[in-house]
């Protein structure tokens, strides 16, 4: 017994060792076997979208094996033990991309929310819309600044990246920058309160550069720029004070590049509009009112306009009082307008739809707005997928139904190049080869 025992002491002192030796013999093993083959799955519909053609194939089908399409057609090849999923008589389109959202915001006073809500509270508020407009379609958002959140964007991406929550591919910027007493800051509070604007202050071409690498270093893929504000309509005509000169602005551009990062700006009407297509942003949301000049550099440069068309007409139909609700509508109408003229000149277009302060999940409707307001729906799809994933910088990657590009994919009923209303009830979402909605 005694012997017994003494070995079984030894057997225990080894035990962990042995156990180690055994599973490190496994991994060496396991190390040099061919890695599994992505899993396989056929989705199946009634029709199609080419967007680059814009026809509809039909039937249609997609194979995608792991995150990525391997094959598009009217029938595609059958892999051993493929999953086989027929949407019957649906569409299936590249999945949608909304180049201008706020996912730190909901309806609601937007200067209160920075006031009245703690970061920590926005960030759940946040990763709560990332799902709901992952399953309204958007599989991937440019989100246009936390509105007073500071970085905290940062972790909603990294979350949806890492898999950990649900939500579309994003781009992101943190706080926009703003000048002091500008379009975003907290103008009309008591000043001894130092309520917290909605931006980061940067008063100069140097402010900006500094702003901008604090805003590198904790995470931002662009930077945001509010260059007008706040709007008025005179006789007419569309009145909004800048906020940074184009040198200013081409300083911030010029740091962005170093990085290999892009500016965008929140700009409505000129001079600001003109300062900012002359420094070269990436785009011009809002874009209200344009100069010819404006435009011209603009078509000749690829930059951008995104019209934001849902939120005028979503504050117009929400205004707190008869005299606001009218100006929103002039806003509308005005911007309705001098968007013909943006299509006659020739601006790229893409597709945002300032989604926060309206519900998310509801920015389809911006399809339908451009279409109204002048654009064919076929226009208006591929200012949305092509142009947007140009502007979010997946141009190969996101956007079309293509070999080689992530499995993003919808599924709608009905024709969307015929109705873009067919966009707001999406039946079927995968991203990245994951169905999130079936």
């Amino acid at each position: 017994m005694e012997g017994s025992s003494s070995a079984m002491r030894v057997f225990r002192l080894l035990n962990p060792f042995l156990v180690f030796f055994c599973w490190g013999s496994v991994l060496a093993a396991a190390a040099q076997l061919p890695p599994p083959s992505p899993h396989s799955v056929i989705l199946h519909a009634a029709h199609l979208l080419d967007i680059r053609n814009g026809s509809l194939i039909s039937p249609g089908e997609v194979l995608v094996q792991g995150e990525r399409i391997v094959e598009v057609g009217r029938k595609v090849s059958r892999p051993a033990q493929a999953d086989v999923i027929d949407l019957g008589d649906r569409t299936l389109m590249p999945g949608l991309i909304d180049a201008h959202v706020h996912l730190f915001l909901h309806p609601g006073a937007e200067d209160l929310q920075t006031v009245q809500e703690s970061v920590p509270q926005r960030t759940i508020a946040a990763t709560l819309a990332a799902r709901d407009d992952l399953l309204a379609g958007f599989t991937a958002e440019r989100d246009m600044g936390t509105e007073g959140a500071g970085s905290a964007d940062t972790a909603v991406r990294d979350a949806i990246n890492e898999g950990q929550i649900p939500g579309p591919r994003l781009r992101i910027s943190g706080n926009a920058i703003n000048v002091l007493g500008g379009h975003e800051d907290t103008v009309g509070y008591n000043p001894a309160q130092r309520i917290l604007p909605n931006a980061d202050y940067a008063n100069s071409a140097a402010e900006l550069v500094a702003v901008m690498r604090q805003q590198f270093k904790e995470g931002a893929d662009f930077i945001k720029i509010y260059e007008t504000g706040a709007d008025t309509i005179r006789n007419g005509r569309l009145s909004t004070p800048y906020q940074y000169t184009e040198a200013e602005l081409a300083a911030a551009v010029q740091e962005a590049s170093r990085l290999g990062r892009r500016v965008a700006v929140h700009a409505t009407g000129e001079p600001g509009t003109l300062f900012a297509a002359q420094a070269a942003v990436v785009s011009i949301d809002h874009a209200n009112q344009l100069g010819d000049e404006t435009m011209r550099l603009m078509r000749e440069k690829q930059i951008f306009a995104v019209p934001t068309f849902t939120i005028f007409e979503y504050f117009a139909e929400h205004a707190a009082t008869p005299q606001q609700a009218e100006h929103e509508r002039q806003m509308l109408d005005l911007k309705a307008s001098e968007f013909r003229r943006q299509i006659a000149a020739g601006v790229p277009m893409a597709l945002g739809s300032d989604v926060g302060p309206f519900p998310h999940g509801t920015q389809a409707r911006e399809f339908e707005l451009m279409t109204k307001f002048g654009m064919t729906p076929l226009a208006v799809l591929q200012a949305d997928l092509l142009n947007g994933s140009r502007l979010l910088g997946w141009e190969g990657q996101i956007g079309a139904l293509e070999p080689g590009y992530f499995a993003d994919v919808i599924a709608v009923k009905g024709n969307p190049l015929e109705d873009p209303g067919t966009l707001r009830n999406v039946s079927f979402v995968m991203k990245g080869g994951v169905i999130y909605k079936r």
